[in-house]
């Protein structure tokens, strides 16, 4: 009679190879759930940032006593400056149950504005956009800068800062709208 030798273990190792397989693939599964989140998150904070900056673009329309055509918005500028002197600020007039002139609405409209992005953890800005040509001087757009996380709403060369010149930083976590007159 021929004995033959079983191998013994072999099913075993198949097991620990399909599970070492099957450990990868749910891995990989959990990295496209967290990549998912992280991209929804994104978005909000990129909604949110357009819808402040909207809000911010369609006040300085309404009132146009705070920017006059061929000027600049004086009044938004100023109190964008100070924006971080605007969060709650208890000296600026409810222009929603009062009369305000166009100095005083800019500087409700900031105030208000810049409480509700503080309070979703955003920074805000109003500057004059980056030059499209070295030959003009001026060229009547005026963006606003809403930055989040560790980026700053500013132009400059900075790694935190969310754009430098005319293209945004790398990673930077900012939306920017422009405003024509």
């Amino acid at each position: 009679m021929i004995s033959k030798d079983h191998q013994k273990g072999v099913g075993l190792i198949e097991v620990l190879v399909a599970l070492v397989v099957l450990a990868i693939g749910v891995l990989g599964y959990v990295m496209l759930q967290m990549r998912a989140l992280e991209a929804t998150a994104e978005s909000a904070q990129r909604v949110q940032a357009m819808n402040i900056a909207r809000d911010l673009a369609e006040r300085i329309r309404v009132n146009r006593d705070g920017w006059t055509f061929g000027t600049t918005p004086t009044s938004y500028l100023t109190e964008m400056s100070n924006a971080s002197k605007q969060i709650n600020n208890e000296d600026s007039k409810d222009c929603s149950i009062e009369f305000c002139s166009g100095a005083e609405l800019a500087d409700y409209d900031v105030d208000e504005i810049v409480t509700f992005a503080q309070n979703l953890g955003m920074s805000m800005n109003l500057m004059q956009c980056p030059k499209q040509s070295t030959s003009s001087t001026t060229n009547g757009r005026y963006c606003v800068y809403v930055a989040w996380g560790n980026t700053s709403a500013t132009n400059d060369a900075g790694t935190t800062d969310c754009t430098n010149g005319a293209s945004y930083n790398i990673k930077s976590t900012c939306v920017i709208m422009e405003l024509y007159q």
